[in-house]
């Protein structure tokens, strides 16, 4: 049986269908991938979790998907492992909204494979939208990066991050490899769409010029990578924190939602601070009971 929150959710999405909002074939593709392979996901059956909610002005919880790796001597150098049988335990989390895999450090298609196909042997009434993290453009180049889109949403994950973009150009680059890869990204301008287009702006630089990045067409989220930025600030906390609001703000009067990372120290002041997309760290247990904190917080009293 589903949690009361799910069910909390659910008639939202349904409300945002009799609207007109989202497509009847998004909204059933949500259930519709259990024991689907990743081929029939990629071939357009989506999941809209997060979507449905962002849609509905909720906000969406999720994690960071861990590495399965046994912890030990050394293996804190070790390549991160990740299963089928590890993404179908995070799936049926009813409090998990979406999962955010980073391949930002090293890109795995294997990996993508093992989550998607783990994902769609869920049991859940509804699976969590699947996030994957690529390398920069930087660090890899534009062909790799078009060709990593691509890939990455033919396996069936349902958005690409793509981190440390530099300036309204790369933003612009960036937004056009989806084009490209002929997804159909949800933003302001498609409410229609099925996929996650996220940017992630973590540089001064990039903020700098952030306002000109927010007014670019064609991807979905616009969000600031904190730990990044303060480093790159020289580690002034709190001058990151208000470029970060400021980027939520910019993105949020474009029509776009904000993720932020959270802990149960911040939690319900990202919450408090507009950041819609909730991303939390460590293990399933431990991201449950920081979620749990979160969901308290915008209970109707």
């Amino acid at each position: 049986m589903r949690s009361v929150r799910r069910l909390a959710v659910h008639p939202l999405a349904a409300l945002l269908l009799s609207a007109g909002a989202l497509s009847a074939g998004a909204l059933t593709g949500c259930a519709g991938t259990r024991g689907a392979s990743p081929s029939s996901a990629a071939a357009g059956t989506r999941s809209v979790t997060a979507i449905a909610l962002w849609q509905s002005g909720a906000s969406a919880f999720g994690m960071f998907v861990p590495s399965e790796r046994p912890v030990g001597p050394g293996s804190n150098r070790l390549p991160p492992i990740y299963t089928a049988d590890g993404a179908q335990a995070l799936a049926e989390n009813p409090l998990l909204d979406y999962l955010f895999l980073n391949l930002e450090g090293a890109y795995d298609a294997d990996a993508v494979r093992a989550l998607v196909a783990g994902i769609a042997r869920s049991r859940a009434a509804q699976r969590p939208t699947l996030l994957v993290r690529i390398p920069t453009i930087e660090a890899a180049g534009e062909a790799d990066t078009r060709a990593r889109v691509k890939e990455v949403l033919a396996l069936g994950a349902d958005g690409v991050v793509i981190p440390h973009v530099r300036s309204v150009a790369e933003a612009r680059t960036a937004a056009a490899f989806f084009t490209e890869a002929g997804a159909n990204v949800w933003s302001p301008a498609n409410p229609r769409g099925t996929v996650v287009a996220m940017l992630m702006v973590e540089d001064a630089g990039a903020i700098a010029a952030v306002a000109d990045i927010a007014a670019l067409p064609g991807y979905s989220l616009l969000s600031c990578g904190i730990g990044s930025l303060t480093r790159d600030m020289g580690g002034n906390a709190a001058d990151a924190e208000a470029a970060c609001q400021r980027v939520r703000d910019l993105g949020a009067k474009a029509g776009m939602p904000s993720m932020m990372t959270a802990t149960a120290a911040t939690i319900t002041d990202r919450m408090a601070k507009g950041y819609r997309g909730l991303l939390l760290s460590g293990t399933a247990e431990q991201a449950s009971a920081i979620i749990r904190t979160g969901r308290a917080a915008t209970a109707p009293r």
